[in-house]
């Protein structure tokens, strides 16, 4: 049975109807619009547990006003090195003037360098591999095409434990390639083909690489390291000592002429830890005397092409 007040409402209604066609026309539609969106929502609740991954309303709707407000992600692009530093190689061409006794007691080294040459193994953490990619994705020439002269400031023994220290943090790790004591003797530490950390911060003609984004760039991914063992009286912060042995030029000349050869190098590519350092901290190798590896590379034929 139909309560009366609810046939008098309807009746109410169809009188207004008669009266006003248009207005009720627009009353309707409007009330079925709503009425439609409320079964949705009510559809989409009861749902929930069965379409969990169907959006709702208010979720296309903050979807669409975040899609218009996304911007790009900026780009990162790889740090740039410092600005370029000249540099002027002390080594001279030399064709004429060769000491024949010289060429001969050096080719003679050479052939005998079992005797005096040795491989000594390190830490991993002490080394690596050169990247062709920088920490950024920009792409890396990792051949070798720069010498890196350093001094062990202690003895030979002291370098050689502290390579072979294991050193997981990044800015602990050190090595050279190759390490010449005070009577010759060259002691082989990493592979040339792979990557020693003989530089922190530090620049080879306007380019460094960067490898840890934490870290500043360095030139270790694309030099050679050799060092020369201190003598005693340069056990300290001093600028000068008393200088390298003969036999330390003999063995450095001979290891220097095999680097030129290997990885077709120029002696302009020879330099110093003091020049590539972009520290200021550096000063080695001290009391170098660039004449005396003159003498030795213009007799082994390697200055005559540069």
């Amino acid at each position: 049975m139909v309560p009366v007040s609810l046939i008098q409402r309807l009746e109410r209604a169809a009188d207004l109807i008669r009266q006003h066609p248009l207005t009720a026309v627009g009353a309707v539609t409007t009330g079925s619009l709503a009425v439609v969106l409320f079964i949705w929502v009510a559809l989409d609740r009861s749902k929930q547990s069965h379409a969990g991954d169907r959006p709702s309303l208010m979720d296309l709707l903050e979807q669409v006003e975040s899609d218009k407000n996304a911007k790009s992600p900026p780009s990162v692009t790889s740090p740039r090195a410092p600005r370029s530093r000249s540099w002027t190689s002390p080594l001279a061409k030399q064709c004429t003037g060769i000491d024949s006794a010289l060429r001969s007691r050096l080719n003679e080294l050479k052939r005998t360098s079992g005797s005096w040459r040795t491989t000594v193994p390190i830490h991993p953490t002490n080394f690596g591999e050169r990247f062709s990619k920088d920490s950024y994705g920009a792409p890396l020439d990792p051949s070798p095409r720069v010498v890196v002269m350093h001094e062990t400031v202690y003895s030979l023994t002291s370098a050689i434990n502290t390579f072979q220290t294991p050193h997981p943090m990044d800015e602990d790790q050190a090595s050279y390639h190759a390490l010449i004591g005070l009577g010759g003797k060259v002691v082989d530490i990493v592979d040339p083909l792979k990557r020693a950390y003989g530089a922190g911060n530090s620049a080879f003609l306007g380019e460094w690489a960067v490898t840890n984004p934490r870290l500043r760039g360095s030139l270790n991914n694309f030099a050679l390291h050799v060092s020369l063992e201190t003598p005693e009286s340069g056990a300290n912060d001093a600028s000068t000592h008393t200088g390298y042995t003969s036999r330390q030029y003999d063995a450095l000349a001979i290891v220097l002429s095999d680097w030129i050869d290997r990885f077709n190098l120029t002696p302009a590519a020879i330099t110093t830890h003091r020049h590539v350092d972009l520290g200021g901290e550096r000063s080695d190798p001290r009391s170098f005397n660039w004449a005396s590896l003159q003498y030795r590379l213009s007799a082994l034929g390697d200055l005559c092409d540069s």
